[in-house]
């Protein structure tokens, strides 16, 4: 009797419970999750707007900072959206008791698969004019045959020899004569032509700030297309490890005008292991 009179209890308070709920069930059956992700979602884009990216130095920059921004147009409003599904789906769906099947949406299905299609479509319409440009990619060939050069220029304004060297970096002016030791001197406004080459182990050159960077190799020779904007002292280091010297194999890039140049070609006409750049200013 005893026994039964136990066993009626406990259903019954299996019952109640169930009617009215515990309270860690209507705790979590009031917080609303969806407000975390509106307020992450908020967060995220408020910190992309207030953001402003600094100003392209050079073509190269400029071509990579159009195509974030090409992206961030699309990959922002897809992030917001999957966040707000998660959301509803949580709010929607949350646990239940007896919780029901979701039909299959055979349309729905066919919509984000097209969808998918289209994004990505977008994203290699809008990367690939970019990635294939010279200034990008000057090693690759193009339509017309060229090799590291525009579509109709085969010759850039200014071409520079950069050989790397356990750890400094040498750039040699052929027309002038003139051989500088980490200093790379680039007249503004010029389409500039680095051809580059190693001599004895795998470096690899990078100017941050003028977008660029390419891997320098020992016996063959790799180049960098660009066009500096701006004149002023940029830094490049390099960015793969070459021995016990590699956080020093530093150089200055200094641009400065046409005529500047000139002038400091003129001034060193014949001089080998140059340091000193002319005045940016």
């Amino acid at each position: 009797m005893i026994f039964h009179t136990a066993t009626f209890d406990a259903g019954d308070r299996t019952r109640h419970s169930r009617s009215t709920g515990e309270p860690n069930a209507e705790r979590a059956a009031n917080k609303p999750p969806g407000r975390c992700v509106a307020s992450g979602c908020c967060a995220i884009v408020g910190f992309l707007l207030a953001t402003e990216s600094v100003a392209a130095q050079s073509t190269n920059s400029a071509l990579i900072d159009d195509l974030y921004v090409r992206l961030l147009a699309i990959g922002i409003p897809l992030t917001v959206l999957v966040l707000a599904a998660f959301a509803y789906a949580a709010v929607r769906f949350r646990r239940a008791d007896e919780p029901t099947p979701t039909p299959e949406e055979p349309v729905l299905e066919v919509v984000w698969i097209v969808a998918t299609i289209v994004v990505l479509l977008f994203v290699a319409a809008s990367a690939y004019p970019v990635l294939a440009t010279p200034y990008l990619s000057p090693d690759g060939h193009y339509s017309d045959g060229s090799a590291g050069s525009p579509p109709g220029d085969e010759v850039a304004d200014v071409e520079i020899d950069v050989v790397a060297e356990q750890w400094t970096w040498q750039a040699t002016y052929e027309a002038a004569n003139v051989t500088t030791r980490n200093e790379l001197v680039l007249p503004a406004d010029e389409d500039v032509r680095l051809v580059l080459s190693s001599r004895d182990v795998i470096h690899s050159f990078a100017a941050p700030e003028l977008g660029v960077k390419r891997n320098v190799y020992p016996g063959e020779e790799t180049t960098i297309r660009t066009l500096v904007y701006e004149p002023g002292e940029y830094h490049a280091h390099c960015t793969e490890f070459c021995g016990g010297g590699h956080p020093e194999m530093t150089a200055t890039v200094t641009v400065v005008n046409r005529e500047t140049y000139d002038d400091w070609l003129a001034d060193h006409e014949g001089d080998t292991d140059v340091t000193e750049p002319p005045d940016s200013t």
